[in-house]
């Protein structure tokens, strides 16, 4: 009879009891040479047993179908299989007749039903032996994850510390990407640069020394990783390794990533669409290019225009060129400049309030803090639900993510007042800086999308009408350019738009001395 010599060894899990495939090999000769076997083939394989298709293993059983063979030698029925399919087919093999034999140095075997119903038990054994291993592995990652341990491999800027089964910060590593988030944060950096960035820097792709794919560099934009929020199977949960990502810088790039992906319904990219309205007809204004050639000069040229798409009625409004409308948009921004005297003014005050509103921050702090423990309670009550069988697996996932959500979200609350003190500071700050950059927007080195950004900081409501633009400046940018008394009457203007502030003179709202007062009024401006 002639048998086949089959040795496997798993490459994808640690199971130190099973020797080696050189080992096996050597076993298994002097195994056949003492039980006079002749093995006219050792097959080798260094895979997993624990799911079918074994490239090595199906070409065994081919030429046991063929007549090749007749018996398999191996260590270990666990050799030949770990699933119930390939365990199976070899005892099909058997019924059949194909299959004789099965030999085997640490395990008996005979053809006869007795026999067959022990290497069933055998295969059983090991289909049991790989799902427990399995579901321990699970325990223990999901025990990992409750203690906010990343259980699997550390994504860039991290390593797994294997002397104690923790995720370590890269010190390296994580300075570079750092540093990409802020490139990227700027609005001047796109995925491949930011691939190209790091790639300069030592940070490549895993399998080569390539730069980074488009789709590695946007999935490490977005991890939620690096500002310690750890996602699994679903879940959220929090995770205890060092962060050097700030929530603020994630934010921004997470914002980042949202204009780049979002789609474009133009074709041109003009810089004033959907920004204006026609003032007879209220349709969008929209831009257009015109070509034109000149015989004499024997030049081409193009313009942009501005024109009513009058889409809602018929409209005799006429085109504007760009240049015509860049020039009243410069204006429009140019007269809510801050001066700076103002401003120095308005950071003192500012500093004022922020020292009173710290006074009362740890107030909001504790109360706070109180919300998130009664979160804490919730979660214990929902996992206590789940565990006594009340509610299923989905409802405890999605209820279990909810609470988290606003736990993520009173921590930031938390966060924000430990910062700044009060959520209006911030924001008024922002404004003032704002106000004070309206001059360096409108000065004329500065692009059309530039001016557009800080058109739509300071007002809204653009309307064009006779190519005279009119709009409503947002509060309080209103009162920077709010007409004096006086003057009102007197003074010649087209719109909100053409009211020119005196310098010297505050408006009313700004000669108060209150920020706060004056911040209620505000709403979150967009940074320029």
């Amino acid at each position: 009879m002639k048998y086949i010599a089959y040795c496997r060894k798993s490459t994808d899990e640690k199971d130190k009891q099973v020797l080696s495939i050189d080992q096996q090999i050597a076993e298994l000769k002097e195994f056949a040479l003492r039980e006079h076997l002749e093995v006219i083939e050792f097959v080798t394989e260094a895979k997993t047993a624990k799911i079918p298709g074994r490239e090595q293993f199906a070409q065994v059983l081919r030429k046991i179908e063929k007549g090749e063979a007749q018996g398999i030698v191996a260590w270990h029925p666990d050799r030949l299989a770990r699933n119930s399919i390939d365990g199976g087919r070899v005892i099909y093999l058997l019924d059949t007749g194909k299959l004789v034999d099965l030999k085997f140095p640490q395990f008996w075997f005979e053809s006869t039903p007795q026999g067959k119903f022990m290497l069933n038990i055998a295969f059983g054994q090991s289909k049991y032996y790989v799902d427990n291993l399995s579901e321990n592995v699970k325990r223990g990652m999901r025990h990992k994850l409750r203690l906010g341990i990343w259980p699997v491999k550390a994504p860039i800027g991290y390593i797994n510390d294997s002397s104690t089964r923790t995720i370590q910060l890269d010190s390296e590593k994580s300075k570079v990407i750092r540093r990409a988030f802020e490139y990227f944060s700027q609005g001047e950096k796109g995925f491949t640069d930011i691939a190209n960035f790091m790639h300069k820097l030592g940070v490549t792709s895993s399998r080569s020394n390539k730069p980074m794919k488009i789709d590695y560099v946007k999935e490490m934009l977005s991890n939620r990783f690096y500002i310690g929020i750890m996602k699994y199977g679903g879940e959220y949960y929090d995770g205890t390794h060092k962060k050097f990502i700030s929530k603020e810088l994630f934010d921004k790039v997470q914002k980042r990533i949202n204009q780049i992906l979002k789609p474009r319904k133009t074709k041109h990219d003009f810089a004033f669409n959907q920004l204006i309205k026609c003032g007879e007809c209220g349709a969008s204004i929209t831009g257009e290019v015109h070509n034109k050639y000149y015989k004499r000069t024997n030049r081409a040229a193009s313009y942009i225009y501005y024109r009513c798409t009058k889409k809602l009625k018929p409209c005799l409004q006429k085109p504007v060129t760009e240049q015509d409308l860049e020039l009243q948009i410069r204006k429009v921004v140019d007269d809510v400049a801050f001066p700076q005297s103002w401003a120095n003014d308005w950071y003192k005050w500012l500093d004022r309030d922020e020292i009173l509103e710290k006074e009362k921050s740890e107030e909001n702090i504790q109360r706070l803090k109180t919300e998130l423990e009664t979160q804490d309670k919730k979660l214990n009550l929902l996992l206590d639900s789940y565990l006594d069988q009340v509610i299923d697996a989905e409802t405890y996932k999605n209820k279990k993510n909810e609470i988290f959500d606003l736990k993520i979200k009173i921590n930031e609350e938390i966060t924000k007042i430990q910062n700044s003190g009060s959520s209006w500071l911030e924001p008024f700050r922002e404004w003032v800086g704002s106000a004070l950059s309206c001059a360096k927007i409108a000065r004329t080195k500065n692009t059309c999308s530039d001016l557009a950004i800080g058109a739509k900081t300071v007002g809204s409501n653009f309307f064009l009408t006779d190519r005279r633009l009119a709009v409503n400046y947002e509060k309080p940018f209103a009162a920077l350019c709010a007409t004096p008394p006086a003057q009102r009457n007197s003074s010649s203007s087209v719109g909100n738009s053409f009211s020119v502030p005196r310098r010297g003179l505050e408006p009313p709202c700004l000669t108060a001395q209150d920020p706060k007062s004056c911040a209620s009024t505000i709403s979150p401006p967009r940074l320029i």
